[in-house]
């Protein structure tokens, strides 16, 4: 651990260690103090707490009410928000090194507090069993998953590798519900897949973004110019489906492409909450062109990496609107192991923008990559976007799967560096 506190800006609650250049805005009036909470209301917590310790039909641990209590506070807050108990704590830390256990999937709670699939992740066992973006889980192991519970209920997509999970899921499209028995297994992710599409023209696949994960893709990269005598003519970067994870991994991957200019800026009430991250000198691709796929399911720190290359003129986004999750978190480690995770600001790409909310609209619009998918929009008291908007996604070209690939091929073997450059 590096610090006893932790940025983050994922889904997945990941561990956040950015070691970018930190440029602090300028704040025309400190952090105010704390504010004494009236004796009234102490009083009253502690009549509700004492009423349910003696009154409730089961008996209570005194130290699971102050659990619950400390969850609903969070909960109340924002989706992104929590409290998190030790084990929590571990299992944040173990995604954060591309290891973990469960099924691999990231679930989130509509405002109908209906529990929602966000994404699985590339080949883990969710995935593998058929689990798509915008099923809403309706039962863990025959356990009903609906309203205030639907947080808690998630819980149980954890658990040991080679046991398994009966999940209960209503799919658009389908006349009923479906059943579908998913095995938790020791999930090792491999964040980057890289190849040729065609002599010259790379691809990268970025599932999640972890430790190793800008290293990784800076290696594959320098593999295919060796391969192809020294260069690339263009490159697509694929974040579809790709929920967030570290910071400092998108920051070193945007920083891989430019030469200079900011990458993202965060901005809350407290003076360490307000950065500029710039990048340093150093384009690994010499200004050849990129494009970026994002969809609905590209969040948090993908849309950095996006919101990035796009407003800096470096690549062209291509797909449907992403998922809009604009926000940053800390996680406060506590005395038993246990933490907080708290949303402290708020995050604007280089044109100062921020996306929260709204998500990033791409520059082409591919009608056929749109998912009916779950967004932050949707999501039980998210914080309010500027201007939120609904897809209208009504025309445009229909693609779908990965024809999208060879639909963004096809635009770098046309576009020369200087000229695929958007206009400024």
């Amino acid at each position: 651990m590096r610090s006893s506190v932790f940025l983050l800006l994922s889904l997945f609650s990941s561990l956040s260690l950015a070691q970018a250049a930190r440029v602090p805005v300028p704040k025309t009036s400190t952090a105010p103090a704390p504010a004494a909470i009236p004796i009234e209301e102490i009083r009253r917590y502690m009549q509700v707490l004492s009423l349910v310790e003696q009154s409730y039909v089961d008996p209570l641990k005194n130290g699971d009410l102050f659990d619950a209590s400390l969850r609903g506070l969070l909960q109340e807050l924002d989706p992104h928000s929590a409290y998190l108990d030790k084990e929590e704590m571990r299992e944040l830390l173990e995604f954060s090194t591309g290891t973990y256990q469960g099924i691999g999937i990231e679930v989130e709670m509509r405002k109908d507090k209906s529990l929602t699939i966000v994404a699985p992740i590339d080949g883990s066992p969710a995935a593998k069993a058929g689990l798509r973006p915008g099923d809403v889980i309706t039962a863990i192991d025959g356990k009903p998953v609906k309203g205030s519970n639907a947080n808690n209920a998630s819980l149980g997509l954890r658990g040991k590798p080679g046991s398994s999970v009966r999940l209960n899921i209503l799919r658009e499209g389908e006349t009923g519900p479906l059943e579908v028995l998913v095995m938790r297994e020791l999930i090792k992710l491999e964040s980057i897949k890289a190849r040729m599409l065609e002599p010259g023209y790379g691809y990268v696949r970025i599932s999640t973004f972890q430790e190793d994960t800008g290293r990784r893709m800076v290696q594959e990269i320098n593999a295919m110019r060796k391969a192809q005598g020294g260069n690339l003519k263009g490159l697509v970067i694929d974040l579809r489906s790709n929920p967030g994870g570290l910071l400092e991994a998108a920051l070193q991957i945007a920083d891989a492409f430019l030469e200079s200019g900011v990458i993202v800026s965060t901005r809350g009430r407290m003076p360490d909450s307000n950065m500029i991250l710039r990048a340093s000198p150093g384009d690994i691709l010499s200004g050849a062109p990129i494009i970026v796929l994002v969809d609905v399911g590209s969040a948090s720190a993908s849309e950095v990496v996006a919101g990035a290359l796009r407003d800096q003129k470096r690549a062209l986004l291509m797909g449907s609107r992403t998922f809009g999750k604009g926000s940053v978190q800390k996680v406060f480690p506590m005395t038993r192991g246990d933490g907080i995770k708290l949303t402290i600001s708020r995050y604007y790409t280089p044109n100062g923008k921020s996306i929260q909310a709204n998500g990033i609209t791409p520059d082409v619009i591919v009608a056929g990559a749109a998912k009916k998918g779950l967004r932050e929009q949707d999501l039980a008291g998210h914080l309010v976007g500027d201007d939120e908007q609904e897809d209208g996604y009504s025309s445009g070209e229909s693609i779908s799967g990965d024809d999208i690939i060879n639909r963004a091929l096809a635009r770098l073997k046309l576009a020369s560096a200087p000229r695929f450059k958007a206009k400024k």
